[in-house]
């Protein structure tokens, strides 16, 4: 996924409300953007981080930038951080028209925000004449407390458990469901839940891997221009 246009770097004054910061230009100016993030973003909101801004076309959006990127350093230098939640979706819509996801090779048929379960919609629903039905989520994951592990939740995600329990319900039907956990770090070489963060998220994961549910985790590759989906990483726990 190449950025549309070149993005603007600038310094993070303040992260608030979740969804809003303040930050201020090379120019001096100062401008209160856009946050597509939920999440707490341990590690990525202190004041005076480099961070990287898009600046959207539509001139009728209340906040014309959106903070997209953050350099952080876990203990190797700094590096680019993906925070934008709202782009994990096209990054693998992307890398599955590319064939760059292995584990989903075979499938002639992709379609997303597919209806299931209960009032839900699955982020990909995957099929090919001869083969189960193949749905999967998405999480994006952003979170390193610990050089080179990237964790998931950053905070307690009701709906994630819940869209545990959606997959769960798809294998018992006799179809395949998958977890794709999306990690914004370069650096990460493996992935964690942070089961110390949310433990029912921990235990309806667990519940689902029990059930047949199954988890893969792959890492990005970053840059001011672009962000692509890279190899796999392994789950440890």
């Amino acid at each position: 996924m190449r950025f549309p246009r070149p993005l603007i770097p600038a310094t993070l004054l303040r992260r608030y409300k979740r969804f809003l910061a303040d930050v201020v230009l090379a120019s001096g100016e100062e401008l209160t953007v856009h946050v597509a993030n939920p999440g707490s973003m341990i590690g990525l909101a202190d004041p005076g981080a480099k961070v990287w801004l898009s600046k959207s076309s539509n001139a009728n959006r209340k906040l014309a930038h959106s903070w997209e990127l953050v350099a952080v350093d876990f203990g190797d230098g700094r590096e680019l951080v993906g925070i934008n939640t709202a782009h994990p979706n096209a990054l693998v819509a992307e890398a599955l028209a590319g064939n760059l996801i292995p584990e989903f090779a075979g499938y002639a048929s992709v379609r997303r925000e597919v209806k299931y379960g209960k009032n839900s919609r699955v982020d990909f629903l995957l099929e090919a004449q001869g083969k189960p039905a193949c749905y999967v989520e998405v999480k994006n994951v952003h979170l390193m407390r610990q050089p080179g592990l990237a964790e998931f939740p950053d905070c307690v995600t009701a709906r994630g458990a819940k869209h545990l329990g959606e997959l769960t319900a798809m294998v018992a039907t006799g179809n395949r469901a998958v977890m794709l956990f999306l990690i914004q770090i370069g650096s990460a070489a493996r992935f964690a839940l942070a089961r110390d963060i949310d433990p029912g998220y921990g235990k309806a994961f667990d519940r689902a891997r029990a059930a047949g549910v199954e988890a893969i985790a792959h890492r990005c590759t970053l840059t001011t221009d672009m962000i692509v989906v890279a190899d796999a990483v392994p789950i440890v726990g």
